[in-house]
């Protein structure tokens, strides 16, 4: 590892790393690697013993630990050095999918991951660790066995895919939508359409772009790249379209999948319409990676998702909570208030709390959704100072709360048997909290 790197090994350096590569030392698996980072804050060298005993063996650091070190100029560079060697040496046998998208990117990973590992063994991301250190860790994932890698890819500025695709240039590229997510960060939505064509630019040669063709801005990558694409969609003109979609009492999507020479009924055990859609991009991945359809619908009816996406728990009080608390921003908010509205029982009550990173639109939008959510909840419980233009935008249906304390004792005052209620919110504003105090 240290030649790869360019570093010097301090202590040991028979050691063998054997497990996974992890920025958390409580993380750390026998036999697995230990990255050390110095941040503003923390210094990971200052926990490389805490790694030891979680069973890390080695250290990648920029100065020496109690535990054998390969100590660095660039922890970062070198984890990426690292990755994209360990990668390439996999890769006669390995097909890499990456995903990128305004919204949806976790869950759509989840149920690519989930066609593909019933078909071979997977390595895929882990939750949502889709920026320049979780692709790395992703990858050094990667075994000899694998034989598909599914790479979530993030981005906040112009050129953070184009430098993730740099590490390992994808086989299979997934497109999902162009929306509003970090607008306030890009500056228009132009710009974001641009970042996320460098997915598709980025392909390995002969690689397939996988487009979603109700989205125009994201239809139109197919000129970025000469290799072959399949679409996804409602269109009719889409490879894999989502037909004769209907949703249960739980508001769990069901529908068929068809090409030009199959189709297969899918019913998903997960709450929202707009779920129908990321499944067809799974499926559609999946066809470009060698799945079958009807092996792609099998998977997908067994399919589970990373926490805190529209994950559902009962209450104590009979209620049912709809956990959507790891993200938000104006389309994925509107699709949980869609799906919240889809389940049948009592009261809908939906907790909001502020969406970040939408700049100059931020008062519009939260106006919006809040005006949005007035039409389909019949209680809006907003939370915190971000969550006052929600309020202002949902009218008398509004509940506006001061605080997470506030708003968990407003909803074990006022939930009864048979109510829905939705949490969702930007990670920044932790509504995680609020719906952990009532399970």
């Amino acid at each position: 590892m240290s030649a790869v790197v360019g570093g010097r090994v301090a202590g040991d350096a028979a050691v063998t790393v054997t497990a996974p590569a992890v920025l958390d030392g409580r993380q750390a698996e026998p036999g697995g690697l230990f990255v050390a980072l110095a941040g503003e804050h923390a210094d990971g060298h200052d926990y490389a013993d805490q790694a030891g005993r979680a069973g890390a063996v080695a250290v990648l650091g920029s100065r020496p630990t109690p535990l054998p070190t390969v100590v660095v100029d660039d922890v970062r560079t070198a984890l990426r050095t690292l990755a994209t060697h360990v990668v390439a040496r996999l890769r006669g046998g390995l097909t890499v999918v990456g995903l990128t998208g305004s919204q949806g990117k976790t869950s759509t990973k989840d149920l690519l991951a989930a066609v593909l590992a019933d078909a071979a063994p997977t390595t895929a991301t882990l939750g949502s660790l889709n920026n320049e250190l979780g692709v790395p860790l992703t990858m050094l994932r990667a075994g000899p066995d694998t034989r598909f890698l599914v790479l979530e890819m993030g981005a906040r500025h112009i050129g953070d895919i184009a430098a993730l695709t740099g590490l390992v240039a994808p086989d299979v590229a997934v497109v999902l939508n162009v929306g509003q997510a970090h607008i306030g960060a890009f500056g228009s939505r132009a710009a974001i359409a641009r970042t996320k064509g460098e997915l598709v630019e980025g392909l390995a040669p002969g690689g397939a772009a996988v487009l979603n063709a109700d989205d125009p801005r994201v239809t139109a990558m197919r000129a970025l790249t000469d290799g072959p694409v399949v679409t996804f969609g409602q269109a009719e003109h889409a490879d894999v379209r989502v037909r004769d979609l209907a949703l249960d009492r739980f508001g769990r999507p069901s529908f068929t999948l068809r090409t030009a020479d199959a189709s297969a009924r899918v019913a998903l055990p997960l709450v929202g319409a707009h779920q129908a859609l990321n499944a067809a991009a799974a499926a559609a991945a999946g066809l470009a990676a060698g799945v079958p359809l009807k092996e792609a619908a099998a998977a997908l009816g067994a399919v589970s998702l990373s926490k805190w996406r529209m994950e559902p728990r009962d209450l104590a009080c009979g209620a049912t909570l709809l956990n959507d608390s790891y993200n938000a921003n104006p389309d994925s908010t509107r699709a949980a208030l869609d799906a919240l509205a889809a389940v049948q029982g009592g009261r809908r009550v939906a907790v909001l709390g502020e969406m970040l990173e939408l700049g100059e639109l931020s008062e519009d939008e939260h106006r919006a959704i809040g005006a949005y959510a007035a039409s389909r909840a019949d209680v809006v419980v907003t939370v915190g100072v971000g969550g006052r233009p929600i309020a202002v935008g949902a009218g008398a249906r509004a509940v506006a709360l001061a605080d997470h304390d506030a708003a968990v004792h407003w909803l074990r005052g006022h939930l009864a048997a048979g109510d829905v209620v939705l949490v969702k919110a930007s990670r920044g504003a932790r509504l995680d909290a609020v719906a952990a105090a009532l399970t």
